[in-house]
């Protein structure tokens, strides 16, 4: 795949998954789907998979303190705003189960390089500013 079309993609997917964790986080509606899994695994599921696609929306930084950081903070985001819910409770081990999700993306790096369609690049078109260099 372009690496540019990838880029597109995952930035696309990562701002759908943000809005869709984050209604299913602070929402009083409960569906069926995410009730019938262990919320535990919901956290590391879904804290794995905006690692991903952070990670594949902005490849030029690499995956580092930065986009961990803006991970555990998201986490700790929702957990706050659970806290002042009368319908939700905020909890510690959601926490660890949001950075054991990252910490689980993190692991499986070596093993997405190795598959064609999931390498990522190493520096996006998207990212790259007018420096004189054409683009690949």
């Amino acid at each position: 795949m372009n690496p540019r079309t990838l880029t597109a993609l995952a930035r696309i997917g990562l701002l759908v998954a943000v809005a869709l964790v984050s209604h299913l986080a602070f929402t009083d509606r409960p569906y069926a789907v995410v009730s019938s899994l262990p919320d535990k695994f919901s956290h590391f599921a879904a804290f794995g998979v905006l690692a991903l696609l952070a990670d594949y929306a902005f490849p030029a930084a690499g995956f580092g303190a930065a986009k961990v950081f803006a991970l555990a903070g998201y986490g700790l985001f929702i957990e706050g705003v659970q806290h002042f819910l009368p319908w939700r409770e905020a909890s510690f081990l959601d926490i660890v189960a949001d950075g054991a999700g990252i910490a689980a993306y993190a692991l499986c790096i070596p093993l997405l390089a190795r598959i064609p369609g999931l390498r990522r690049p190493q520096k996006s078109p998207i990212d790259r500013r007018d420096n004189g260099a054409p683009p690949p």
